[in-house]
């Protein structure tokens, strides 16, 4: 029986750069550092968050490996590796297998939406030749295209296919899912407005952007679902959605990123074609940071 990558919540975490545009390396340990402090059961590297769409692929290698490095085995580190190419997303995986990655997460591919048949043949293919447990990721959103649960149930048979972060805010199809795979064929939250009901669900956790600047928060929350405390977690999940709503007021990781500037952190800026936070929404981010105390 599989074991499920992390329980819990781990950080969607950001990718700090210099003002003309290169990694940061020492403000990135630093929040490396600040996320094992508070707490986090994982840390997903090179992800949306991270700004994977923008970066070399010596960009993308050196980070995951600096970011395993860093950790020490202190948390579980999952790799980013997805890709819209195939081959693309072996050779990313295997680095990060490499780089001592404990776990791989693959988006499904972007702009060649391919079919369901095209998706299972994807990631068989990639599980066929990496030895790591990868946690797919559904966000239609963003791909333009979706999972079926009669797909998970495919890849569920497979026994490098840990789970998947759902991130299509589709809970008819996250039931289904539940209903048709096998109990560990394991699903994270990929939003998060709905750690508490998805995990309500059956969900193991969240891979969390706000975990970015409230890391004890999200532990919390998730750690409150996984003890069957869900009337405190939802308590959590209402009181900080305008928090939320803020960190995702424009698309991620831009609001982010100004949220662990304005807290001292040197996340610096977005890489084009993402672009700096319009002034009105800067302004309701910082009224949500300060209503949670996160400014002082």
């Amino acid at each position: 029986m599989r074991t499920p990558v992390f329980t819990g919540s781990c950080v969607a975490i950001a990718t700090p750069f210099d003002a003309n545009g290169t990694i940061n390396y020492d403000a990135f340990g630093r929040l490396i550092d600040a996320q094992i402090a508070g707490g986090v059961d994982a840390i997903c590297v090179c992800g949306t968050t991270g700004e994977s769409a923008t970066m070399t692929i010596r960009e993308h290698i050196a980070v995951v490996d600096y970011c395993v490095k860093r950790v020490n085995h202190q948390v579980k580190v999952i790799a980013g590796a997805g890709s819209n190419d195939t081959s693309a997303a072996v050779y990313l995986s295997l680095h990060a297998q490499d780089s001592g990655a404990d776990a791989l997460l693959h988006v499904t591919p972007y702009y060649n939406k391919c079919t369901q048949a095209g998706l299972v043949k994807h990631y068989e293919y990639i599980a066929d030749r990496v030895e790591l447990p990868i946690i797919l990721y559904n966000v239609p959103s963003r791909t333009g295209v979706s999972f079926t649960a009669e797909s998970y149930k495919i890849l569920s048979e497979n026994p490098k296919i840990n789970g998947v972060k759902e991130a299509s805010g589709n809970f008819s199809l996250l039931a289904h899912t539940r209903h048709i795979c096998p109990d560990d064929f394991y699903v994270w939250s990929g939003n998060d407005d709905q750690v508490v009901p998805m995990m309500a669900l059956g969900a193991k956790g969240v891979i969390s952007v706000v975990s970015n600047v409230a890391p004890e928060l999200m532990v919390k929350m998730s750690h409150l679902c996984l003890e069957n405390n869900f009337e405190a977690a939802s308590k959590l999940q209402i009181e900080y959605m305008d928090l939320i709503d803020a960190l995702f007021c424009e698309v991620n990781p831009i609001p982010v990123k100004e949220a662990l500037n304005l807290m001292g952190m040197e996340a610096g800026p977005v890489r084009l074609p993402l672009c700096e936070m319009a002034e009105k929404n800067k302004a309701v981010l910082k009224a949500a940071m300060e209503r949670a105390g996160l400014l002082k």
